[in-house]
């Protein structure tokens, strides 16, 4: 299985920023223009965008949908949004503004039926977001924490028809720690799906880490903070592990 380096934009009030650990009171603003962000990315040799609607996540619907429309039709490769999407109604919009992918996260555990029900229809194009604290899903932009663990989640909607799950350990988001390798491989060895690597990655040899269990199901890894920060260069990322 190949790895990916998808780089990072994260929107709020139609910019780019970072949080904290998912904290809304700590973000730091690195551009007034995403779509300009995107494209620079692309240009950089990124294969796949990922965005984050913040301000859809905490509101629990899709707020930028101008924006994201706006990065879709700018660039000319795939883009994944997650953020705030619980209704079907959503799903089938973002997906009619060009997006590629969304990403379900509190509604996988807030509305199973929802849940299950845009798995069976759009397939490969959904992916289940799984947000950590302490091993126990994380929702509502980080804002509450369930009762429910990544692992028995992950297994019981592969067995649903999730194709690809995107962990985020919130202990390392934003904290340039470095990602929990050993819990997303052991997501990916219990789901047996792809997983995707996101939070704490901040130097190339958390890459490098995580690209030793590619055989085992990660697929790849979101990168944010250390390519705005300078700390990981995206082509030389990208370089080093395409096939």
């Amino acid at each position: 299985m190949s790895f990916m380096i998808y780089p990072a934009i994260d929107i709020r009030g139609g910019k780019c920023v970072r949080l904290i650990q998912g904290d809304y009171n700590q973000e730091t603003v690195y551009n007034d223009n995403p779509v300009e962000v995107a494209k620079g990315w692309e240009g950089q040799g990124g294969q796949y965008i990922h965005l984050v609607d913040l301000d859809g996540a905490k509101a629990g619907h899709p707020v930028n949908d101008a924006i994201i429309a706006e990065i879709a039709a700018a660039v000319n490769v795939p883009v994944q949004v997650g953020g705030g999407l619980r209704t079907r109604e959503d799903v089938e919009r973002l997906l009619g503004l060009g997006v590629s992918r969304v990403i379900i996260g509190t509604a996988a555990i807030e509305d199973r039926n929802f849940t299950e029900s845009v798995l069976g229809s759009y397939g490969d194009k959904i992916a289940i977001g799984l947000d950590a604290r302490d091993g126990y899903v994380a929702t509502r932009g980080w804002l509450e924490t369930s009762e429910v663990k990544a692992e028995e989640l992950a297994k019981e909607l592969a067995a649903k028809g999730a194709e690809t799950f995107i962990f985020t350990d919130i202990s390392r988001d934003g904290m340039m720690q470095g990602p929990n390798v050993e819990a997303i491989a052991a997501l990916a060895k219990a789901s047996g799906r792809s997983v995707i690597a996101s939070g704490g990655v901040s130097v190339m040899d958390d890459l490098l880490r995580l690209n030793e269990h590619a055989a085992s199901g990660v697929g790849g890894a979101i990168v944010g903070k250390a390519l705005y920060t300078g700390s990981i260069d995206l082509e030389d990322a990208v370089a080093r592990f395409r096939v």
